[in-house]
């Protein structure tokens, strides 16, 4: 859900030639799958379409000190940690959310809800890439997903 949200916040910032989003899991347990039900129901709810599979990270994707790593939650911190010793720009979500009460990205999967999980994810979505764009130097209009 995280990276069809941030492609299309990027998209419509104008910006897409300034980044390579991708998603990754710390497991290849649903690996070539594609999203859930729930997760696709949810982007076409808010016109944001998705095509993407899952894969597992390896070491390639989190080579570049100057990629941004970013978790779900403090348990794929570990992980990543545990796999690829100290990465420069690993962070959760929401550690870049406005609003959002918690820190941690629940899994909609187990719980239904998928609601509550985009508007983390967008709150989310919406500080990191006001972070990169300023730490990036790039322009800053608005950086809110339109609906």
């Amino acid at each position: 859900m995280a990276e069809a949200v941030f492609r299309k916040m990027v998209a419509d910032a104008g910006l897409s030639n300034q980044f390579n989003i991708d998603s990754v899991g710390t497991s290849n347990w649903h690996a070539g799958e594609s999203a859930c039900n729930g997760t696709r129901r949810v982007l076409a709810q808010h016109g944001i379409e998705y095509q993407g599979r899952a894969r597992a990270v390896q070491q390639s994707d989190v080579r570049d000190p100057g990629t941004y790593v970013i978790a779900m939650d403090e348990s794929n911190v570990r992980d990543l940690r545990s796999r690829f010793g100290d990465l420069p720009r690993l962070h959760r979500l929401l550690d870049f959310a406005q609003r959002a009460d918690v820190r941690n990205v629940p899994d909609p999967y187990y719980e239904g809800n998928f609601e509550y999980v985009y508007e983390l994810v967008v709150d989310g979505c919406q500080g990191l890439l006001a972070t990169i764009r300023s730490q990036e130097g790039l322009d800053s209009p608005d950086l809110r997903v339109k609906q």
